[in-house]
């Protein structure tokens, strides 16, 4: 999508860092305004995301906004509509682990991955159905990971957030097709991320021993995947699960 005279407007949750800044770029790289959240009183990401995108002449804006809350969740996409018109695209990010077997896993811990992954998703969705069905057109794309397919000891609550986003965006693909919105699902594998950069050495050696292609994914490997969802060639594409893990999940 590079038509700039009337621009597709695109929000993503999470948009402040890590994955969620590769697609907040790559989307306004491909001439999208795209609107953003994030949940952390410290704005300084976000103000990086933006400046990063305003040196290359794109346009974003960052809000932040607790998508656990309807009314704020609502609000926020109230005042894109006003801004803008219209809402063309959505991409359901936000997310957070919170690790640690099963039976030391507290309902705190269960409660806020569930929460964050998979209700505020729930919450965004609904969101922006009444304007995509308006424009009868729409694309809806869900982050979700490799582990919510095939699970991961010590992040049951993370799997089972990652496995609900899927199985609810199949369901919004079956119910939207119709009107021409379509919903996909992104299935990330490792990714060098903040997250991964924890990780001590030996840990990163295990990681790669197990990925067929011998390397951590980028941001910019997911956001690549996104941004071509996005796009009017993939319209014929709903209800997908498209895993992007160098060969981790064959």
């Amino acid at each position: 999508m590079t038509e700039t005279n009337n621009p597709k407007i695109a929000i993503v949750t999470g948009g402040s860092r890590g994955i969620g800044r590769s697609i907040v770029q790559t989307l306004a790289d491909n001439g999208m305004r795209v609107y953003f959240n994030y949940s952390s009183p410290d704005d300084s990401d976000a103000r990086q995301t933006q400046a990063d995108v305003e040196k290359k002449g794109g346009f974003c804006q960052g809000f932040q906004v607790d998508i656990l809350k309807q009314d704020d969740v609502q609000a926020f996409f109230k005042s894109v509509l006003k801004q803008t018109g219209a809402i063309h695209v959505l991409v359901n990010n936000a997310g957070i682990t919170r690790d640690g077997l099963l039976p030391m896993m507290s309902e705190k811990q269960w409660d806020q991955v569930i929460d964050v992954n998979l209700r505020g998703a729930y919450l965004c969705t609904k969101a922006v159905l009444k304007p995509m069905i308006r424009q009868r057109w729409g694309r809806i794309i869900a982050i979700s990971s490799i582990v919510g397919i095939s699970g991961n000891a010590g992040q049951s609550n993370y799997a089972a957030a990652k496995a609900g986003l899927i199985g609810f965006t199949k369901s919004v693909a079956q119910e939207m097709a119709s009107r021409q919105i379509t919903a996909n699902v992104v299935a990330p594998g490792f990714i060098q991320t903040q997250m991964t950069d924890d990780l001590n050495n030996t840990q990163q050696e295990q990681l790669l021993s197990r990925i067929p292609m011998k390397r951590m994914g980028t941001p910019e490997d997911i956001s690549a995947v996104v941004r071509f969802l996005s796009s009017d060639d993939a319209g014929y594409i709903t209800g997908q699960v498209i895993r992007v893990c160098g060969g981790l999940s064959m």
